[in-house]
C-alpha cells in the first residue's frame, strides 16, 4: 500500500479498502523504522498527524472529499509550520517553532492532506547534496553511501523509500530536479510565481519557487491543482485563474516538437548517459513527437551568473537572523556588536557564509557594475536564448544531471565543483520557466533523470508529456531495497 501513487491511495481510500489513519500510521511505522539510517526527517509530527487523518476519515465519511483528503505527505523544512519546529537545515533556526503555517501547507491542509512532519535540507537550501544540514546528511536510499542531491534531498528520499505518498520541496537553482533524479522520482519546478512564497523561507528571492516530489507526473498535477494560484500575501505570486493541471495529461503526443541543446549533450555528458537519454527520445518519437537540435548559447554562463545573483539575494535575506528577535543567540554576548558577530559567525554552517560573504562582496560599493549588474545582463541573454529555442519547438529535453548520485564526502572539499552539479538545472531558475525531471533510466544500479523545460505557464504541457512517458516505461514505478 504504502508503494501506491497519490492517485492510487486516492482510489484506495475512496473504496474503503483502507483507512487515513490505517494509511497513516504505516507510514508512521515506516518512517521509525528506516529513518534512523536515512535521516530524510528530522521533525515527525505522530499525533498531529494521526489527528488530522481521523479528520479527514470524517471528511470523507461527509462526502466532503478532495483528491488528497487523508493523503500523508511531508514538507520540506523551509515551509513554516503553525507550532512545529521549522528550522531550515540550520543550527540559527534550530530551536525555532514557527507561529503561522506557510501558504502551501495551508492549501495542503485544506485540501484534507495528512502531515507527517518535516523533511531534511541543505541549510537554508544552499547545497547540491543535502550534506550542509546542521542535521546530519540524508543518506540516498538507492545506495546509503550515496548522497540524495539537494537542497531538497530529504523530501525526495522520503518519496523514493516510501517515507510519504508525496513531499513538497523547493528550486533555485534546480534544488528539486537535481534530487528527484539522484532519488528516481518525479520532481517539478513551477514558473516563478506559480506558487505562493509566503512561509517559505527565502534564500534567493528572484529564483526561490515551491514544487512537488512525486512517484508520477500525475501525482504532481494534483498537487499543483492543490498549490498554485494567486496570493496577495506574496507579491511576487502572479495573479492568474487556477487551472486543473491534470485535464491535460492523457493529451497525445502527435505533433509535439522536442529541442535538444547542443551545449547539453556536449562532451560534459557521459555516453552512458547520453544512450539513456537517447532511448526515451526514441519513446517519446513513437509516441508522435519529433526532434530537432537546438542552441542555447550563453547556457554555460549561468553557472558563474547564478552564483553572483543568488549570493547577493541571500546576503540580503538572511541578515535578518542576527539573534535579536528569533533563533540562535550566543551565549553572554558582551555587547550588541559582539551578539551580532557571534551569533551569527556560530549560527551559520561554513557553506551560508560563503555564500553571504560572496554576496556581500558582490552587492559591494564599487563592485555592484562589475559583478551584479553584469549577472543581471547575462541573465537577460539567457532568457533570450530559451525565447528563441521556443519558437521552434514545444519543449526542450536534456539530462537533469550529468550522472548519478555520488559518494557522501566526495565533493565537499571544493566548493566550486559541488556549483557545477547544477550545471544543467540552473539556466530554467534564472530564466523563471517550468521544469520537470522523471526518471529515464538506470545506471549502475542508480536512476538517470531526464529534463523537460517548457515556456512560461507550461506546466500542464510538461507534466503531459511525462505522464505519456510514464504510461510507456516503468522507470518511475522502480523502487530501491531499503
Amino acid at each position: 500500500m504504502l508503494s501506491k501513487t497519490v492517485a492510487e491511495l486516492a482510489t484506495a481510500l475512496a473504496k474503503k479498502e483502507v483507512s487515513s489513519v490505517e494509511l497513516t500510521q504505516a507510514y508512521l511505522d515506516r518512517i521509525a523504522q528506516l529513518n534512523p539510517a536515512l535521516n530524510a526527517y528530522v521533525t515527525t509530527t505522530p499525533e498531529l498527524a494521526l489527528s488530522q487523518a481521523a479528520a479527514a476519515d470524517a471528511q470523507r465519511a461527509a462526502g466532503n472529499a478532495t483528491a488528497f483528503t487523508g493523503i500523508p505527505v511531508a514538507h520540506k523544512d523551509i515551509f513554516c509550520t503553525r507550532d512545529v519546529l521549522t528550522a531550515c537545515g540550520s543550527r540559527m533556526l534550530a530551536n525555532f517553532t514557527s507561529p503561522y503555517d506557510a501558504c502551501v501547507v495551508e492549501r495542503l491542509q485544506s485540501a484534507g492532506a495528512v502531515m507527517l512532519g518535516k523533511t531534511n535540507m541543505d541549510e537554508f537550501a544552499m547545497g547540491s547534496s543535502n550534506e550542509t544540514s546542521y542535521f546530519g546528511a540524508v543518506h540516498n536510499p538507492w545506495d546509503q553511501d550515496r548522497v540524495p542531491g539537494g537542497s531538497s534531498g530529504g523530501s525526495a528520499a522520503a518519496v523514493a523509500a516510501d517515507l510519504c505518498a508525496i513531499a513538497t520541496g523547493t528550486d533555485t537553482g534546480g534544488s528539486i530536479r537535481q534530487p528527484a533524479s539522484f532519488c528516481g522520482i518525479t520532481g517539478l519546478k513551477p514558473t516563478y510565481g506559480r506558487v505562493s512564497r509566503w512561509g517559505m523561507i527565502a534564500f534567493a528571492s528572484s529564483l526561490d519557487q515551491a514544487g512537488p516530489l512525486s512517484k508520477s507526473a500525475e501525482d504532481a498535477a494534483l498537487m499543483m491543482n492543490v498549490i498554485a494560484g494567486a496570493d496577495a500575501r506574496d507579491s511576487t505570486c502572479l495573479d492568474i485563474p487556477a487551472e486543473d493541471f491534470s485535464a491535460q495529461l492523457n493529451q497525445p503526443l502527435t505533433g509535439l516538437r522536442i529541442g535538444l541543446p547542443r551545449e547539453h549533450f556536449s562532451d560534459g555528458l557521459s555516453s552512458q548517459v547520453q544512450e539513456i537519454l537517447q532511448l526515451a527520445i526514441k519513446t517519446l518519437e513513437s509516441l508522435g513527437a519529433t526532434v530537432k537540435t537546438v542552441e542555447l548559447p550563453n547556457n554555460h554562463l549561468s553557472v558563474p551568473a547564478y552564483y553572483v545573483i543568488a549570493p547577493a539575494e541571500a546576503s540580503a535575506n538572511l541578515s535578518r537572523f542576527d539573534g535579536a528577535r528569533f533563533g540562535y543567540r550566543c551565549e553572554n554576548p558582551v555587547n550588541l556588536e559582539d551578539m551580532y558577530k557571534r551569533s551569527r559567525g556560530e549560527g551559520f554552517g561554513d557553506e551560508v557564509k560563503r555564500r553571504i560573504m560572496v554576496g556581500t562582496y558582490a552587492l559591494s560599493a564599487g563592485y555592484y557594475d562589475a559583478y551584479y549588474k553584469q549577472a543581471q545582463k547575462i541573465r537577460r541573454l539567457i532568457k533570450q536564448d530559451f525565447d528563441t529555442a521556443f519558437k521552434d519547438v514545444d519543449l526542450i529535453l536534456g539530462p537533469t544531471s550529468p550522472h548519478t548520485a555520488f559518494k557522501l564526502g566526495e565533493k565537499n572539499s571544493d566548493p566550486v565543483t559541488m556549483y557545477l552539479e547544477d550545471i544543467y538545472t540552473i539556466a530554467v531558475n534564472l530564466a523563471g520557466l517550468p521544469g520537470i525531471s522523471l526518471p529515464a533510466g538506470m545506471l549502475g544500479g542508480l536512476p538517470i533523470g531526464m529534463q523537460l523545460v517548457g515556456p512560461a505557464l507550461s506546466e500542464s504541457r510538461l507534466l503531459n508529456v511525462a505522464h505519456q512517458f510514464q504510461l510507456n516505461t516503468d522507470w518511475h514505478t522502480q523502487r530501491p531495497e531499503v
